[in-house]
């Protein structure tokens, strides 16, 4: 493996590759604000990241990724359009023998633009396979935003279509979701209990019969949780033919083009999907005007849905062929949503992507994970 000053090296050449193609060199802290990350990614962040007590700050992480600090110095204070890159370390928590290291670099670009998404989308791409080109990787894209507009397409409660949003990240849990709300799995029994006690003696009473307030929800949450369950359990199953839709689109593999004819045959059965599949051919389009070879450039709906929690569209990742145990080299997308909630009432749309120099010195090498 490469030693620290060669990584370096090889990083500062990425960053002038960017810096090139028109982005200001930025830096942020090391030392980044629990409170905002936690907001974002609530208490699974913590297995993930080094966190530490500052006296003045409070609780802190060594920088997780760069994209959440990047986005809170725009929104605090940048132009627009703007364009930023920026390399340095970050740092995760690895799983106990799996080789993996804690601390690597990053080198990344980010692009805040709200002329043009889509032509974003393809600058970005562009950009991000002309520079490694050299490494021969396999790119793959996904759009988080079209499996997002088909949950908001069904036909089932706004407190469902929040679950299925909020777990798209997590397919285990989406799936036990779309079972039980089809109707094809039953409620949990301790939830059934729970209701049919609640139906019987009322929730209030329940809660009483239950004893002293303790924890750190008071009477008042816990009432209003059971009220909530009490409104599931009486909504009408999603019609089983959307759900085979949906599940149609979650497995879709294929060339961009072919993904494209296959989506618009989908949207005969969900006409809502029209305006996020036109997002995607008009993406596509902007990809072969940018020099994409997209007649060969692979599409997986479902990439993307364990490892990118912040990106709510466009989606992208360059992986070494024949190395199923090396994670991609470079991966990147579309985090409009994530300007919203840190722009305090501002938001633009903004896309980028990180490059890991470790994993590409790694490929170079033929070393192992």
């Amino acid at each position: 493996m490469s030693d620290k000053a060669t990584l370096r090296a090889e990083a500062a050449t990425l960053l002038a590759r960017f810096e090139a193609a028109g982005a200001q060199a930025v830096e942020t802290d090391l030392l980044q604000p629990a409170e905002t990350l936690l907001d974002l990614y609530g208490e699974d962040i913590r297995a993930r990241a080094y966190v530490t007590h500052d006296p003045d700050r409070g609780e802190m992480m060594l920088r997780p990724d760069f994209t959440v600090p990047v986005v809170q110095m725009h929104m605090a204070n940048g132009a627009d359009p703007a364009r930023y890159a920026y390399m340095g370390e970050v740092f995760r928590t690895q799983a106990a023998g799996s080789g993996r290291p804690s601390e690597y670099l990053q080198v990344g670009f980010e692009v805040f633009d709200r002329a043009n998404p889509t032509r974003a989308d393809a600058e970005v791409f562009a950009l991000f396979s002309d520079v490694l080109s050299p490494y021969r990787l396999r790119a793959v894209t996904g759009d988080i935003g079209l499996l997002l507009a088909a949950i908001d397409t069904l036909t089932t409660t706004t407190p469902r279509k929040a679950a299925l949003r909020r777990h798209i990240w997590r397919p285990r849990r989406f799936r036990a979701l779309i079972d039980r709300y089809t109707g094809r799995a039953p409620v949990p029994l301790a939830r059934a209990a729970l209701i049919a006690a609640a139906e019987g003696q009322g929730a209030s009473a329940l809660v009483a019969a239950a004893g002293p307030e303790i924890g750190l929800r008071s009477t008042a949450e816990v009432e209003a949780r059971i009220a909530t369950l009490m409104e599931d359990a009486k909504a009408p199953p999603i019609p089983p033919a959307e759900a085979e839709v949906l599940g149609v689109i979650l497995s879709l593999k294929a060339m961009l083009p072919d993904a494209c004819e296959q989506l618009r045959d989908v949207c005969v059965d969900l006409p809502g999907l029209v305006p996020a599949v036109d997002r995607f051919a008009a993406r596509m389009e902007a990809l072969d005007a940018a020099g994409v070879d997209v007649a060969h450039l692979p599409f997986e709906a479902s990439y993307g849905r364990t490892t990118m929690e912040y990106y709510d569209g466009f989606v992208f990742g360059f992986l070494a062929p024949g190395r199923p145990d090396l994670p991609p080299a470079a991966t990147g997308g579309r985090y409009d949503a994530l300007t919203r909630i840190l722009g305090a009432g501002r938001e633009i749309p903004a896309v980028g992507g990180v490059i890991r120099p470790g994993l590409l010195a790694q490929m170079a090498e033929g070393g192992a994970a």
